[in-house]
């Protein structure tokens, strides 16, 4: 497949994985910049992906909506094994734990802090709900919490994107108001992603007065 890939973003949604993925592999992409949600302010995308969600991924005929997977795609189609493991290598299933961690029971929790306290219409907002997946959240990262006191990274003590997925829960709970909460060890992690120069490359990409704006929730402990 020779096709360039296009990915369709809005930031700092969840297609920053599949671009910061693009930025680590180097790889020659276009890139669509969307308001967000695009669904409501710009109908015509309906057109491109029909559920109006972010990202949506085009590399010649295949197409693809889920975030995590579009990066395991990009290390299989293009054998970048650098920035993954393959299925012999002894920590695959652990590989492949931290990919559907990253969205099932990571950043779950957090959409629904996102709507009850900034979606939502004033009078529909939850204080309580927000609350209650804060918790959630957090105690969702004990996994997490425990494997970076003795490890730098998730899989074979390297870079892979199981970090891209992963990390970009924690940038996300950063911008919420969430890192606080985290343990020394997740903090320290969530710095070293950030200071990666492909995720500075890709996190900055299509901010501007139509991009999503994350308002910090005034949590307390």
């Amino acid at each position: 497949m020779t096709d360039k890939p296009t990915l369709w973003h809005s930031y700092p949604s969840r297609s920053l994985r599949p671009l910061w993925a693009l930025e680590e592999m180097e790889i020659d992409y276009e890139l669509v910049t969307l308001p967000f949600p695009p669904r409501l302010f710009q109908r015509e995308y309906l057109d491109v992906n029909a559920l109006g969600t972010v990202p949506f991924f085009r590399h010649g005929q295949v197409e693809m909506t889920e975030s995590t997977g579009i990066c395991l795609y990009l290390v299989e189609q293009y054998q970048r094994y650098d920035l993954g493991l393959r299925s012999g290598d002894a920590d695959y299933g652990n590989y492949l734990n931290w990919l559907f961690h990253s969205d099932a029971t990571l950043t779950f929790p957090q959409t629904l802090i996102l709507r009850y306290s900034q979606f939502e219409p004033a009078e529909r907002r939850q204080p309580q709900v927000v609350e209650d997946y804060r918790l959630w959240y957090l105690a969702r990262l004990k996994r997490l919490n425990a494997h970076l006191l003795d490890h730098d990274y998730l899989c074979e003590n390297r870079f892979t994107i199981a970090d891209i997925a992963v990390g970009y829960a924690l940038y996300l709970g950063e911008g919420l108001g969430l890192a606080g909460f985290y343990e020394p060890q997740v903090q320290a992690y969530l710095a070293r992603l950030k200071a990666r120069p492909a995720f500075q490359r890709a996190e900055p990409m299509g901010a501007g007065p139509d991009s999503l704006v994350v308002k910090k929730y005034p949590f307390s402990d």
